[in-house]
């Protein structure tokens, strides 16, 4: 239930369309609904602007099947799933099966009631091709909730005229998703040239030095780029969630 859906069901119930006990109804089974395993959060995108998401892992594939099939009970927006495996998907599918579904490599993105596009200018950029899991994690989550980004992928700073070739596009940005690996120096590189706010993503990606991300998610909290926003190591669902806050 978000904000548009609440207000179509006030307007229905002024018209008549719907009847008060009905809507009544409705909005008894809010602000969640206890599944047992779960209590399910219609309300989040009343509060936040974004709708709950299932976060796949540590969930059997029942009971990811249940939590959608639940969210997608109710008028709303976009509904998704992330780090999917193939059972989880078998059983989401079987159940809601329009689901629109996005192969990040090592797991899937699934989302249902995709969101209109938006305006807004994004750019989403790896250092590496190692990085693009979590990026293309992070383009679907955006494709859900309307935004729909321009990926340069491989433009790390071991090669940093690949990154200066796309100098126009990061000057005009209106937001930036930087997802990088090894020593996270693209990050401050990025939020130094371009005056849309930055988002960066450390990824696990690098040699032992790097600590699985550890290293990149250290040095982009240190960066003396002022403003560098950073999430958690390969969260490229946080950062798309972040950017779609930040767009008006």
């Amino acid at each position: 239930m978000d904000e548009p859906a609440l207000r179509q069901l006030l307007d229905d119930v002024r018209s008549g369309a719907v009847h008060p006990d009905d809507a009544v109804r409705r909005l008894r089974r809010l602000p969640f609904v206890e599944l047992g395993f779960a209590r399910v959060d219609h309300h989040r995108a009343l509060r936040q602007g974004m709708g709950e998401a299932v976060y796949a892992p540590g969930k059997t594939p029942e009971q990811c099947a249940a939590i959608v099939a639940e969210l997608l009970s109710e008028p709303g927006g976009p509904v998704v799933l992330t780090r999917a495996g193939s059972d989880h998907l078998a059983a989401v599918l079987a159940r809601s099966p329009d689901g629109t579904v996005t192969d990040t490599g090592a797991h899937c993105v699934v989302a249902w009631r995709e969101a209109p596009p938006r305006p807004g200018r994004v750019l989403l950029l790896t250092a590496g091709t190692s990085d693009l899991p979590v990026a293309e994690e992070c383009r679907a989550v955006l494709v859900a909730y309307g935004v729909h980004p321009t990926l340069v992928s491989d433009c790390g700073v071991a090669g940093v005229h690949r990154l200066l070739a796309s100098f126009d596009e990061l000057v005009d940005a209106d937001a930036v998703v930087v997802v990088a690996g090894m020593e996270g120096a693209l990050a401050s590189l990025v939020a130094g040239v371009t005056p849309a706010p930055v988002v960066a993503v450390p990824t696990s990606a690098g040699y032992g030095a790097g600590l699985e991300g550890v290293t990149a998610l250290l040095a982009m909290h240190a960066s003396c780029a002022a403003g560098l926003t950073v999430v958690g190591i390969d969260n490229g669902f946080g950062a798309a969630c972040a950017v779609t806050r930040l767009l008006p």
